[in-house]
């Protein structure tokens, strides 16, 4: 049976592909002016089709059909249904870190200022370094990956000569092992960074025409002891007739300053472009551009607010922010497991992220302090209560006053010294705290290892511990 799809957006009518195409002079050939963008499409007449088993007859009559440049997927305007495994699959396949968007929202101004760079050194033939830092998951490969394409097409429609492109990701590289990315031969006894060095260091006759455009990603990874690696190949743009173009990606915001001390008296100090943490309105909307392949909406607007403020309050990763929504859709698979709340549930709520953030941005302590007993929690507590007043660290000896008095004010009996000396000993075993060496118990030094908040957040549900830390 023959079926019309009306769309709820427009008049247009889309028809099944059970009605082929022909070019019969005595087919339907009329064009609906009232879609500047819609394209002449000839289908047979259709006959009147009985149904004998429902005792119905269909029959469609003469009208204009147009197909609008816009294809709806299966999926167009519908409902998403959360009980549908293809749709789950297609929310996670858009929210997955390695689905690349085809636009870098919300990093223009820093492409801009790499693509100018480049240009004019392009148009100039001169060499130079670009520096590109950031926390990560703040945009810098996927920006730098944008503003290559955009150079190429820049240069084909300039006519100048296209640069040669070396991209190189040094977390693969073992021991600052580069040798096999730079251009030399293999019977070449000299190394590929001496190959440049000679290269760029002789007349015109010797050195290559074209432009080289070199990225070098996670250059963290090249710091050694003597700094040599990174100097030597910035130290390449500097040479005479040198026609390299360096751009490197790192997350240290102060590595050539505190690496490439050097460059700055040579005069060849890197360009730097700092990639900021993403900002809560930028996260929210590289999230809804992410969510905007589908025709369907997942998550109620609160729950995507919820995620973008607790993300830009933290570290600005993205990569977070979307491991955080990949998560809400796993806490929404498993309430659907509940037959009670199944019927009730249609979109990622609130709720739904708000679990999936903290999971996301629980501490690996959380579980080890919420296992204590109650002795070592009260002294855990007793600790924090000693450094919110503004104390990096104390003593042994000043932690037990605290914890005999937390125990005094709690009407708990306290344990004895030899007891608290041996708490103390398994809370730095268990990673959560730090004693100094001492010849007296009471001298060492006790450093929390934990930050102050993850107690906090381990002890929330627990009245009597929110009391001992007040």
């Amino acid at each position: 049976m023959r079926k019309i799809t009306r769309a709820r957006s427009s008049s247009t009518m889309f028809l099944s592909s059970s009605a082929t195409p022909t070019s019969s002079t005595s087919q339907l050939e009329k064009e609906d002016p009232s879609f500047p963008n819609a394209k002449r499409v000839k289908y047979k007449q259709p006959s009147p089709i009985s149904e004998k088993k429902r005792g119905k007859t269909t029959k469609i009559v003469n009208s204009t059909i147009t197909l609008s440049d816009h294809k709806p997927n299966s999926t167009t305007n519908t409902l998403w249904n959360p009980r549908d495994p293809l749709h789950i699959k297609s929310v996670k396949e858009a929210l997955h870190v390695s689905n690349t968007p085809t636009t870098v929202a919300c990093r223009e101004q820093e492409q801009n200022k790499v693509l100018q760079f480049c240009k004019s050194s392009v148009q100039s033939q001169n060499s130079g370094s670009l520096y590109v830092c950031g926390l990560p998951g703040t945009g810098k490969t996927l920006s730098i990956e944008a503003t290559n394409h955009l150079l190429f097409s820049w240069t084909k429609e300039a006519g100048l000569q296209l640069p040669q492109l070396l991209a190189i990701n040094c977390t693969v590289l073992f021991l600052t092992q580069y040798h096999d990315y730079l251009p030399c031969k293999s019977s070449d006894v000299r190394s590929p960074l001496q190959h440049l060095h000679d290269l760029y260091s002789h007349t015109k006759e010797t050195y290559p025409g074209r432009m080289m455009l070199v990225i070098i990603d996670e250059m963290d990874y090249l710091i050694t002891r003597d700094k040599g690696v990174l100097h030597d190949l910035f130290m390449l743009t500097t040479l005479p007739f040198s026609r390299l173009i360096l751009i490197g990606i790192a997350n240290a915001i102060d590595l050539a300053d505190r690496f490439l001390p050097k460059l700055q008296f040579l005069n060849c100090k890197p360009i730097v472009v700092t990639f900021c943490a993403y900002s809560k309105e930028q996260v929210l909307k590289i999230l809804q551009q992410r969510l905007m392949v589908l025709d369907y909406k997942v998550f109620e607007s609160d729950a995507l607010e919820l995620c973008a403020r607790k993300v830009a309050a933290g570290s600005g990763d993205m990569r977070r922010a979307l491991g955080a929504c990949m998560s809400a859709i796993e806490v929404l698979e498993i309430d659907m497991k509940d037959h009670a709340k199944s019927q009730e549930i249609n979109m990622v709520s609130y709720d739904h992220m708000s679990v999936a953030l903290s999971k996301a941005f629980k501490s690996p302590f959380v579980d080890t302090i919420q296992s204590l007993p109650q002795h070592q929690l009260i002294l855990l507590c007793s600790l924090v209560k000693l450094l919110k007043m503004k104390k990096s660290s104390t003593t042994m000896g000043e932690l037990n006053k605290s914890y005999l008095n937390v125990c005094k004010s709690t009407q708990v009996p306290a344990c004895g010294a030899m007891d608290f000396s041996n708490m103390c000993q398994v809370l730095c075993d268990q990673g959560l705290l730090k004693l100094s060496q001492s010849r007296q118990d009471k001298l060492k030094k006790v450093t929390l290892l934990t930050d102050i908040a993850d107690v906090g957040f381990a002890l929330k549900g627990n009245r009597f511990f929110r009391n001992c830390l007040e």
